[in-house]
């Protein structure tokens, strides 16, 4: 059985070396879909019984790793130093430097190792993150899975 839970967060980004408008300093409203593949709770009683995961884990999960860290953020490749430099002159300001250059594709990567750990860590053997996917505009989107 698989199940997806759907969280939204915005955040801003730039590609460096994008050849069109992309290489500006922008944000979108993303939505991550996350998606588990386990089976169901037969345990007679329980409170969770007949689902693969209470709905309200995966998000609790996801919000704490992903979307809470990324949340009002601006997302930044580590080798970005002109934005870097600028974004660290701004005090308190929310900035989330990361190994990858922030497109979609790399954010779902992102997301889906670190996912796939945390409910690795929680869950063990008994629930597989499939997949993660991550739409940059309602008409984009990215999906990660396991390798």
């Amino acid at each position: 059985m698989r199940i997806t839970r759907r969280l939204e967060f915005d955040a801003g980004h730039r590609i460096p070396h994008h050849n069109s408008q992309c290489k500006n300093l922008h944000g979108h409203r993303y939505t991550l879909e996350v998606t588990l593949l386990g089976e169901t709770i037969t345990k007679s009683g329980a409170s969770d019984e007949g689902m693969v995961l209470d709905f309200s884990d995966v998000k609790a999960i996801t919000k704490r790793e992903i979307v809470d860290v990324w949340d009002h953020a601006f997302l930044v490749h580590a080798d970005d130093t002109e934005v870097r430099a600028f974004l660290e002159s701004i005090p308190g300001h929310k900035t989330v430097v990361l190994p990858l250059i922030p497109t979609a594709e790399n954010l779902a990567r992102i997301a889906f190792d670190t996912l796939a750990g945390r409910f690795a860590e929680t869950y063990g053997s008994r629930l597989t993150l499939e997949r993660v996917r991550l739409y940059e505009t309602p008409n984009c989107w990215a999906d990660a899975e396991a390798i």
